[in-house]
């Protein structure tokens, strides 16, 4: 073998050139669709009356959402004003357990509702999302009793006296909603369902059915709700609501169901421990909501296409007859070269 034949195969190895393929280089056969007027001005119109209609469906589902809200802590709290003073008794009345914090509120159904029922409580200016409070949690340790230890990522909520760890450790957990409600009618209490209130994967894959709290709310000072000790955290629906944190200030999370009709115009009697309750009697899935943010934004975005759409063709058909006038000119003038009369659109007689 010559040195010439071995210096190219010397080259041909430590080459990096990749072997050729069509897909490498990009040779595959692929959809390149010509952008015409015609074919946008039709995408366009297409869209625009598809999300009209998911618009007025979700208006016409949110109109049958029936809503019954209650602000009840001003009214439970016994003291009102802005002072210090008054702040102060405020805060010594709901940290005092000695104190009876059982407020009764009289409400009226305006409309039939229909079960399921869904109980909600709604926060104002609690910043769930703040980065710190997102950050107090141990995953790891709600998981498995492997890391029941496993507390560095929960300060300042890890550990209480002796380096005992807390479970479930952290300022979300701590924090806990601590409100229960109670409804009646006539004196006849209606249950609420506690069950299934949770998502199933956290239930599943996020707390474990063998972790149990230990220590949790045992030193000042004391969060929000306590937790059952003799309960795994999986089947504490509450704490994993909770745990799932909101991103905005002002949110709702669900803390039940009532399983029975409630007739017009019927007087119930809501009562709880020292927020905002809300009763709706539908779900808030993406077509039954309170609101109108699915309807505006879907009709916005409906109209707003649709109007593009009249504007490029608009724009499209002066463009078209600004062209013919001009071939028209050039051709009666004598300006436009011969053979070229086939493009003339309304040759003179």
């Amino acid at each position: 073998m010559s040195s010439a034949d071995e210096v190219s195969q010397t080259i041909s190895k430590k080459s990096k050139k990749p072997q050729y393929s069509r897909f490498t280089q990009q040779e595959l056969p692929a959809c390149k669709p010509i952008l015409t007027p015609g074919l946008v001005i039709t995408t366009l119109i297409s869209i625009g009356i598809i999300f009209i209609p998911i618009g007025l469906s979700s208006l016409s589902a949110s109109e049958n959402v029936v809503e019954i809200v209650d602000r009840y802590d001003d009214a439970c709290v016994p003291s009102t004003g802005n002072d210090e003073a008054t702040k102060h008794d405020r805060l010594s009345f709901i940290q005092n357990e000695k104190t009876n914090k059982t407020c009764i509120r009289n409400l009226v159904v305006p409309k039939k509702m229909k079960h399921p029922i869904y109980v909600y409580y709604q926060l104002d200016n609690f910043y769930q999302n703040h980065r710190r409070y997102v950050k107090s949690r141990s995953d790891r340790q709600y998981r498995s009793p492997r890391y029941e230890g496993d507390t560095k990522t929960c300060d300042p909520e890890s550990e209480i006296d002796y380096h005992k760890p807390i479970v479930p450790c952290g300022l979300i957990a701590w924090s806990l909603f601590n409100d229960t409600y109670g409804i009646s009618t006539k004196s006849n209490p209606i249950p609420i369902n506690k069950k299934d209130i949770a998502w199933g994967s956290d239930k599943k894959s996020k707390f474990g059915s063998n972790v149990y709290p230990k220590n949790f709310q045992k030193q000042d000072p004391i969060g929000g709700g306590k937790l059952n000790e003799s309960l795994p955290l999986s089947e504490q629906e509450d704490l994993l609501v909770w745990m799932r944190t909101a991103a905005l200030p002002n949110f709702r999370k669900l803390y039940g169901r009532i399983e029975t009709d409630l007739e017009a115009n019927e007087k119930i009697r809501a009562f709880g421990r020292s927020s905002l309750l809300v009763l709706e009697s539908k779900f808030c899935s993406a077509l039954s909501i309170s609101n109108i943010i699915v309807f505006v934004s879907s009709s916005t975005a409906g109209n707003i296409l649709i109007a593009v759409t009249l504007l490029s063709l608009g724009t499209q058909i002066c463009n078209t007859e600004m062209i013919n006038s001009a071939t028209r000119y050039e051709y009666m003038t004598g300006l436009l070269p011969p053979g070229n009369d086939i493009a003339v659109a309304g040759k003179p007689t």
